[in-house]
C-alpha cells in the first residue's frame, strides 16, 4: 500500500471515529442520558421515564459502558436492579454487555492498534497486547476476575490471535458469572440489607477491600505468575524452536571438533610413515 493511501485510510478512519462519538453524545445529550449516568439512583430514573423503551435504553448503556463511555458496569447493573429484579437485569445485562463486548473485539480486529491505542492509551495497550500474546489463555481467567480491567481487554484481544471461538466461549462463561452473582446479591435477596445481613455485609465489605488492596499492590506478581502457568503454546513452541536450535547446534559443534581431532590423528599418521620411510 502507497503511503497516500495509507494517509487517506487513516484520516478517513479517524473521521469515522470522530463522527461517531459525536453522534453518541449527541444522542445522549438530547435524551437526558448525559447528565443522568453518574449514579444509581440517576440512571434509575432516567430508565423509569424512558417507559416501555426502557428495557431498550439499559441495554443500550450496558452496551456502551463496554466500548466507549467509562462507566463502572456495576453502577448500571445495579440501576436496573432496582427497576426489574435481578432475573430480568441479569438478561437483559448479559445481551448489552455480550453485545459490547463483541464489538469491542471486532473494533480491534478490523481497525488495529491505531484504534485501540486511541482510545485505552499507548501504554495500556502494549502491556494487554502483550501479555495476552505471551499467555493467551488467561483471559478467560482474567475476565472472571475483577481486578482486571475485562472491557480493555475485549478491545485489546482484538489485536491478538485469539479466536472468534474461543473469544465467544469465554465471554459466554465468565460474563454470566459476573453479572448473576453481581444482580442477585445486590439485590438483597441473598443477603439482606437489615438485621443479620448488615454484619455480614460489613464483614464482606472489609474482606473485598482488604482483597483489592492485596490484589493491586501485588498486581505484577500476579500477572507474572499468570503468564508462567498459562503461557500459550505459541510461546512454548518458539521456546523449544530456540532450545532444539541450540541442542542442534551443541551436536554441531561436537561432531565438528570429533571430526577435526580424527583429520589430525591422521595427518600424525601419514606423517610417521612418511618419516620411516
Amino acid at each position: 500500500m502507497s503511503l497516500k493511501r495509507k494517509i487517506i485510510r487513516t484520516c478517513f478512519v479517524a473521521v469515522a471515529i470522530c463522527v461517531f462519538f459525536v453522534l453518541i453524545y449527541y444522542i445522549l445529550v438530547w435524551t437526558g442520558a448525559w447528565e443522568h449516568i453518574n449514579s444509581v439512583e440517576e440512571i434509575r430514573r432516567l430508565i423509569l421515564s424512558m417507559g416501555f423503551w426502557g428495557r431498550f435504553i439499559f441495554v443500550l448503556l450496558q452496551f456502551l459502558q463496554v466500548t466507549f463511555i467509562p462507566l463502572p458496569s456495576t453502577i448500571t447493573t445495579l440501576a436496573g436492579v432496582l427497576i426489574y429484579g435481578p432475573l430480568q437485569t441479569s438478561l437483559l445485562s448479559l445481551a448489552g454487555i455480550l453485545l459490547g463486548s463483541a464489538f469491542a473485539f471486532l473494533l480491534g480486529k478490523v481497525f488495529g492498534k491505531k484504534l485501540v491505542t486511541f482510545m485505552v492509551g499507548h501504554e495500556t495497550c502494549e502491556k494487554w497486547t502483550n501479555f495476552l500474546t505471551e499467555a493467551k489463555y488467561s483471559f478467560f481467567v482474567m475476565m472472571l476476575l475483577p481486578i482486571f480491567p475485562d472491557d480493555v481487554l475485549c478491545l485489546v484481544a482484538g489485536l491478538t490471535d485469539i479466536s472468534w471461538t474461543f473469544f465467544v466461549v469465554t465471554n459466554l462463561i465468565s460474563r454470566p458469572i459476573a453479572i448473576f452473582t453481581t444482580c442477585y446479591i445486590g439485590s438483597g435477596q441473598i443477603i439482606p440489607y437489615h438485621g443479620w445481613g448488615l454484619a455480614v455485609w460489613a464483614v464482606i465489605i472489609v474482606v473485598v477491600a482488604v482483597l483489592i488492596i492485596l490484589s493491586y499492590k501485588y498486581r505484577k506478581q500476579i500477572e507474572d505468575f499468570m503468564k508462567k502457568i498459562f503461557r500459550s503454546r505459541k510461546a512454548g513452541a518458539t521456546e523449544k524452536v530456540l532450545s532444539d536450535g541450540k541442542t542442534d547446534q551443541n551436536i554441531q559443534n561436537t561432531e565438528n571438533k570429533m571430526q577435526k581431532q580424527t583429520n589430525s590423528k591422521k595427518r600424525a599418521k601419514k606423517q610417521d610413515k612418511e618419516e620411516k620411510t
